[in-house]
């Protein structure tokens, strides 16, 4: 019996996500990027990451042959941008400031941590294209907080003051 779609995307919206921007440089020289919550670290040796891209994305092709992918995670303060980058059509850079990474992938100024990729796979993913990167640098800062999507709606984390635990955590093991 198939799955009511509608009602697989609200259950879906139960599991918050931080935001991201995917950026890279298209085979004529242009600056590409696209807003997603499909962001997701794979492995640490070697360091991979992922993130997914829908096959009616005007992006996809520059994407798919890009040399690099940098994935710049979003702040709280960055709401704007995301909603600039998630449209199909329209001028996405216009006011942005970014400066070159690996392969001229764009670093968008103010994110909380960039990754900059190798392209290391491509995989079927239905009507959406997975890509794995792998990590040949990276950047984060602390300062201030994500941008986080929970529900249709942008969210706020809530501080309960107890300090971060070290990872791993051992329920992973």
């Amino acid at each position: 019996m198939p799955l009511d779609r509608r009602s697989f995307r609200r259950a879906l919206s139960q599991f918050a996500t931080g935001v991201a921007v995917v950026t890279a440089r298209g085979a004529a020289g242009e600056a590409v990027g696209m807003t997603m919550s499909s962001f997701n670290s794979v492995s640490l040796d070697p360091p991979l990451v992922l993130f997914s891209v829908d096959r009616r994305a005007l992006s996809l092709p520059a994407m798919v042959a890009a040399e690099g992918y940098a994935v710049n995670i979003l702040s709280r303060r960055q709401e704007a941008l995301s909603n600039q980058f998630a449209g199909a059509r329209g001028d996405k850079w216009r006011d942005v400031a970014h400066a070159p990474g690996h392969a001229e992938a764009p670093l968008i100024a103010g994110a909380l941590a960039h990754f900059e990729c190798a392209p290391y796979a491509q995989h079927d993913g239905g009507d959406h294209v997975i890509f794995i990167g792998r990590v040949v640098r990276f950047s984060a800062r602390d300062d201030d907080e994500p941008l986080v999507f929970f529900r249709g709606k942008y969210r706020t984390l809530g501080h309960d003051g107890q300090p971060a635990p070290d990872w791993p955590l051992p329920i992973h093991y």
